[in-house]
């Protein structure tokens, strides 16, 4: 707004009626006003980009310090981080020491403990192959006492009872190869246990000896006398009260001496019963038939006791036929034959484990 604006605004003065018309401004000074106005313009503008410079130069300064305290932070953390880095790398190499070290201790545990499982191995099939030996040995030997004793004794009865005892031996022995060896025991042991005599057959012998003290002898043999005797007769009658006169060599030797012909007879079925416990089947047949002679020449055959006797007599007599002999032995060579293999397989085995061990890393 130039001074001509501000004074046409201004509320214009009562002119004198009688003073003149002033002539109106020149056109230069209203020219001169807009200068000033530009120069007041240009200082104001002046003004303001000097502040606005001086408020830039602040704000840069500012930010600069930012800046150079961020770079400063920057710098120390690159610093610790540095720090830790080394820190660090040694750490690492100290766990790297203590890895090596621990592997080399792990692979030192490692060859102790395949040595211990070795050692136990060994010391296992040591105690395994003991026990087994000995079981082997003890089966070995009742094999043998059985055998011996049936070829001695005829014992049928404790020969299978040692083959009983040597077949639970071999049945603890952890190899199964002698599965075989127990099949063979168990045939002659059958074998033993048919030709042992019956239980039967011994209490039958011993019912009979105690009934033969009771058995009945046979009586004189005297002719019943007629109902008219004659003359003769009436005098040998007569003769007899005085000298009685006999042939003793065609009475039974039981109405001679009873208790003889009892005893003979007991013995002989006790002869029987011996040899049936002894499993001699010939001896007892014999005394059976002895037995039976006595009783049918000493006793009273008509008496039913007698009978009975006899007639259990001929029974045991049929039943009782001469065993043939067991052929033992095959069961105790097989056993041999295994151990012996046996015994070579575990040789040969020996040099191959060493070898094996010497090439273990």
């Amino acid at each position: 707004m130039n001074q001509d604006d501000l004074a046409s605004d201004r509320p214009a003065a009562p002119v004198p009626a009688a003073a003149p018309r002033p002539a109106p401004a020149p056109a230069p000074r209203r020219g001169g006003t807009l200068a000033l106005a530009l120069l007041i313009a240009l200082l104001a503008l002046g003004l303001a980009g000097y502040v606005a410079w001086r408020q830039w130069q602040q704000m840069q300064g500012a930010a600069g310090d930012h800046l150079d305290q961020r770079v400063g932070h920057l710098e120390d953390t690159l610093t610790t981080l540095g720090d830790e880095r080394s820190s660090l790398r040694q750490r690492l190499g100290d766990a790297e020491q203590v890895n090596r070290s621990l592997r080399e201790e792990m692979l030192g545990q490692s060859e102790r403990l395949r040595n211990l499982e070795d050692a136990v191995a060994k010391l296992s099939e040591k105690s395994l192959s003991g026990h087994d030996a000995m079981l082997l040995d003890e089966t070995e030997t009742l094999l043998r006492m059985g055998q011996q004793r049936y070829a001695l004794f005829h014992d049928a009865q404790g020969a299978a009872a040692a083959y009983g005892l040597a077949d639970q031996a071999l049945a603890a022995v952890n190899d199964g190869a002698f599965s075989g060896v127990r099949q063979s025991l168990a045939a002659e042991r059958e074998a033993l246990e048919q030709s042992v005599p019956r239980t039967r057959a011994v209490d039958t012998l011993q019912q009979l000896r105690g009934a033969v003290g009771t058995l009945p002898l046979k009586r004189e043999d005297a002719a019943a006398a007629p109902a008219n005797p004659g003359a003769w007769a009436r005098i040998r009658h007569a003769l007899g009260s005085v000298v009685n006169v006999q042939r003793d060599n065609g009475a039974p030797l039981a109405v001679a001496d009873a208790r003889f012909a009892r005893e003979l007879t007991a013995l002989d079925l006790a002869q029987a019963q011996a040899a049936l416990l002894a499993a001699d089947v010939d001896a007892a047949h014999a005394a059976i038939v002895r037995a039976q002679a006595s009783l049918a020449a000493q006793f009273d055959t008509a008496e039913p006791s007698v009978a009975h006797v006899q007639a259990e007599l001929a029974n045991l007599a049929s039943t009782l036929k001469p065993a043939t002999p067991v052929q033992l032995g095959a069961a105790l060579a097989e056993l041999r034959n295994l151990r012996a293999v046996h015994a070579l397989k575990a040789v040969d085995a020996t040099p191959a484990r060493a070898a094996s061990t010497g090439r273990r890393p």
